[in-house]
């Protein structure tokens, strides 16, 4: 439905006091899951960063990358396998999460980007040094050459912030144990990258509404969450299976001082944009 020169004067006019408020401001997106896949989304997906970025709200992206990765493992004939819903990674694996992470998909981002009128350029979690990481134990369970965060140092995002570039973050680590590279949750990564910058919000992409009291009910969308009612959601099993390490890591965020952190439906034209400069929002925000 197209909208009036009046309706669409409304439309910004609403967005102004957004604009302003997040001038300046370091927004992190952790960009995955139908977002990626598809070109409809993805298209509306960049080039809300890229607006967002010539308003003067700098952005930091940080992406996964699943479906290429499993991808390629297909094409090589090997079988992914995970746990916990973690990619267990062994060497061979570790060599193409590398391989496809920091390289195609980081690139196709970066090009995109470019396409759409921004600047961006790629880093890799090694760069720098940005992500260290160790072997992820502890729970009794071998997840391969997967990492637990260390240590985030931001100096080299900061000075891609600075030139004018968005940075585009993929989450493979510097070994801080002696391994050369680890293989990072990319939501657990955005998380602590966010909190490291002292980010205004997070944001992380997904493939559902936000969080939901039924999941097959559009309607019981929780929109607002504070950290302190995650303990009883969890425990009468609203938040279950792969929501709980996306709301884990959002609880993370705020607890370590971002201001708001928030689980879109990537599978929503312009969820980033609607989010963030309209009175409305989308999604579940956790704060």
């Amino acid at each position: 439905m197209s909208l009036s020169i009046m309706e669409r004067a409304r439309v910004l006019n609403e967005a102004l006091p957004y604009i302003q408020e997040f001038s300046g401001k370091i927004v992190v997106v952790k960009y995955g899951g139908n977002a990626m896949i598809s070109e409809n989304l993805r298209r509306a997906v960049l080039s809300d960063i890229v607006l967002l970025h010539q308003m003067g709200i700098r952005v930091v992206v940080v992406h996964g990358g699943g479906p290429e990765i499993n991808d390629m493992l297909k094409k090589i004939g090997k079988e992914g396998r995970f746990v916990n819903g973690l990619r267990y990674t062994d060497p061979e694996t570790m060599e193409i999460v590398q391989q496809v992470l920091c390289g195609k998909v980081s690139k196709d981002l970066v090009s995109l980007i470019h396409a759409y009128g921004g600047r961006a350029m790629g880093l890799c979690g090694m760069d720098g040094r940005i992500i260290e990481a160790v072997k992820k134990t502890g729970d009794g369970f071998d997840y391969g050459l997967v990492g637990e965060i260390t240590a985030i140092h931001d100096g080299p995002v900061r000075d891609v912030l600075e030139a004018g570039y968005i940075p585009v973050i993929s989450t493979v680590a510097a070994g801080a144990d002696g391994e050369k590279c680890y293989n990072i949750n990319a939501d657990t990564a955005a998380a602590r990258i966010a909190a490291e910058m002292g980010a205004e919000k997070l944001i992380i992409l997904t493939d559902v509404l936000g969080l939901m009291r039924d999941v097959n009910d559009p309607n019981s969308l929780i929109s607002k969450c504070r950290v302190s009612e995650v303990p009883v959601l969890v425990k009468e099993g609203v938040i279950k299976g792969g929501m709980i390490p996306k709301i884990q890591c959002c609880v993370d965020a705020v607890r370590r001082g971002v201001n708001r952190a928030h689980i879109l439906d990537g599978r929503i034209e312009h969820s980033v944009l609607i989010e963030l400069l309209t009175d409305a929002g989308v999604g579940t925000m956790i704060y």
